[in-house]
């Protein structure tokens, strides 16, 4: 499986988690700013890896793959915020968290052998 295939598979698992979060965040804990940034920068990340599939060129490529990877970094922060103002305690925080990495390691690989090429 190449690596774009197995990051889209994860980050299309990692959305219904984070549309699942953001349910949670809304009905159980009515917080709605943070958790409606969470919402996009979780689901956009296996957008834009849709989208580096239909790519034109190498360069377009690796520059959908780049966002994929800042949204990443982005709903890391969000989740990080959302653990340490006590919305999801740790055990939560620890599990979206390292889906998040996960796909990010493949991301970040992916630009690196993208770039070596």
């Amino acid at each position: 499986m190449k690596s774009e295939d197995k990051a889209l598979e994860k980050s299309q698992n990692f959305a219904i988690r984070i549309i699942r979060l953001y349910k949670y965040l809304n009905e159980s804990k009515k917080e709605y700013v943070i958790a409606k940034q969470l919402l996009r920068s979780g689901t956009s990340v296996g957008a834009n890896i849709v989208e580096a599939k239909c790519a034109i060129s190498k360069k377009d490529f690796l520059a959908k793959i780049y966002v994929a990877l800042k949204e990443c970094s982005e709903t890391k922060y969000w989740l990080m915020l959302l653990y340490k103002t006590d919305y999801i305690n740790k055990k939560e925080f620890e599990s979206v968290v390292s889906d998040c990495e996960d796909i990010r390691r493949i991301l970040s690989a992916t630009t690196r052998t993208i770039r070596g090429k």
